[in-house]
């Protein structure tokens, strides 16, 4: 029984550092967010509703820098002020933008935000479990630690990118059902890396949280033939 106390400490510390996390970013949400008020937005959010049989698709501004979209665990959908203005600025579309609330929303209906939680507790299990049976390997014993972190890092970049292709296969699907159609979707992507000053980043791939571009678009395009068929 002794042998599987640190992991189960593991567990409960992962489990108590996310409710933390969660709270402070739930309080900082809060504080530094309204609803979204934009009228040229509010008709492509309406659609969106509209596909869903909603009566509205509330969606709240971020005030913050970043160019980017979320989806908190309690289901409400943000887009940060550094992306709005990126809209304001012509930069990007009215359909782009509810190509970015449409993905967010696929991570609200998938449940993902809150299988994060899950997925936080169970990757700090399995980082002990890892160090711990590393320890006994010749020559690797000393380094343990760090190959634990590396390989639970990979495994949790996994995830994430599995979670954005479904949230963006679900957006494909709603932006189709509304009339807003996928090649707004598309073309943000293409957009993406200059929008959020990530030109060139040189991260391994398997380490990456977000798929690369070139295959989000080809996924979507794949379900467009579907479609068609």
């Amino acid at each position: 029984m002794l042998k599987f106390l640190p992991i189960l400490l593991a567990l409960i510390y992962g489990y108590v550092m996310y409710r933390m996390s969660a709270g402070r970013s739930a309080r900082e949400l809060a504080a530094k967010s309204a609803e979204l008020a934009d009228a040229t937005l509010r008709k492509e959010f309406t659609r969106l509703a509209q596909a869903l049989d909603l009566p509205r698709v509330q969606v709240f501004l971020y005030d913050i820098e970043p160019v980017n979209g979320l989806a908190a665990p309690d289901g409400k959908v943000y887009i940060t002020r550094g992306f709005y203005q990126k809209f304001r600025d012509g930069e990007v579309t009215a359909e782009e933008m509810a190509s970015v609330v449409a993905h967010e929303l696929g991570h609200v209906a998938l449940g993902h935000s809150k299988r994060r939680m899950i997925d936080f507790s169970g990757q700090n299990a399995l980082r002990t479990a890892l160090a711990m049976g590393l320890r006994f390997v010749p020559l690797i014993g000393p380094f343990a630690i760090y190959i634990a972190s590396a390989m639970t890092s990979m495994l949790a970049a996994k995830l994430s990118r599995r979670d954005e292709f479904e949230a963006d296969a679900y957006a494909s699907a709603l932006l189709h059902k509304s009339g807003i159609g996928t090649d707004a979707q598309k073309s943000l992507f293409r957009k993406l890396n200059t929008l959020t000053g990530a030109r060139g980043a040189a991260v391994p791939a398997w380490f990456m949280s977000h798929p690369k571009v070139e295959e989000r678009i080809k996924a979507i395009e794949v379900n467009e033939a579907k479609w068609q068929v």
